[in-house]
C-alpha cells in the first residue's frame, strides 16, 4: 500500500507528455501488477476521443491506454474518472448519479451497480452561451464568485433531478467542499480520493 501521491499536469499537456509523467509519478511506487486510469475525457474501449481540458485537438483518437500499457509494462485499464469514482462510491440500488464539481464538470451514471455509457454531459448547454463546464467548472467559480456559483449548482441540481428522476446523487471534485448550501437526503457529498477504490473494483468487475 503506498500513500496518495500526485503530480503537477504538464503545461504543455500532449498525451507524451502526460504519459511521462504517470511513468515518473510511479517509478518509485512499491510493485504492483495492474493499473487503473481515470481520465478527464470521454474514453471508449481504452480510447480517448475528448480531453476538453488538456486540449481536444491533442487527444483526439488517441489509444492511451495501450500506449500506458506498453510504457509500464503492465495490464491497463482506462474509463472517465468520474466513471472510476463511481464504482467506488454507488450503492448498487437503483438510479445512481455520479457528479463532480472540478476544471469541468464530469458524470457517471449507474442502474443496480451496472456502470452506463458514458455521457458528456458537460458539453450540454445549460443556457443560450454556456455548456454545464463553462457554467458551473472551475473557471465559472473564479469569474463569478462563490456566492453566484453555488446559485448556479443549486439550479443544475434542479435539472439533474428532472433529467435523471435519480434515487442517489453523489457529489465530488475539488469543488464540492464549496457547497454552501443544504442538500437532500439522498444526495451525498465524496471525497476525490474514492476513486482509488473504484480503480481496484474495476477489476474486480469482470
Amino acid at each position: 500500500m503506498n500513500e496518495y501521491q500526485k503530480a503537477a499536469t504538464p503545461e504543455d499537456a500532449t498525451p507524451r507528455a502526460v504519459l511521462n509523467t504517470i511513468v515518473n509519478l510511479v517509478k518509485d511506487f512499491p510493485s504492483y501488477d495492474k493499473v487503473s486510469v481515470g481520465f478527464p475525457g470521454y474514453v471508449r474501449n481504452g480510447i480517448v476521443y475528448t480531453a476538453p481540458n488538456l486540449g481536444n485537438e491533442k487527444w483526439y483518437k488517441i489509444p492511451f491506454c495501450n500506449m500506458l500499457a506498453d510504457a509500464l509494462k503492465k495490464p491497463v485499464r482506462l474509463l472517465n474518472d468520474a466513471d472510476i469514482q463511481s464504482l467506488a462510491v454507488a450503492q448498487g440500488k437503483g438510479l445512481e448519479l455520479v457528479v463532480t464539481l472540478g476544471t469541468g464538470f464530469g458524470t457517471a451514471v449507474l442502474y443496480d451497480g451496472k456502470l452506463l455509457p458514458h455521457l458528456e454531459l458537460a458539453h450540454h448547454p445549460v443556457t443560450k452561451n454556456k455548456t454545464y463546464d463553462m457554467y458551473i467548472g472551475e473557471k465559472a467559480l473564479e469569474d463569478a464568485g462563490e456566492e453566484k456559483w453555488n446559485r448556479r449548482v443549486q439550479k443544475t441540481i434542479q435539472h439533474l433531478k428532472t433529467l435523471f428522476n435519480y434515487d442517489h446523487l453523489y457529489i465530488g471534485g475539488g469543488n464540492a467542499k464549496k457547497i454552501n448550501f443544504s442538500l437532500d437526503d439522498n444526495i451525498t457529498i465524496i471525497n476525490n480520493r474514492e476513486g482509488i477504490k473504484g480503480g481496484v473494483r474495476l477489476w474486480q468487475n469482470e
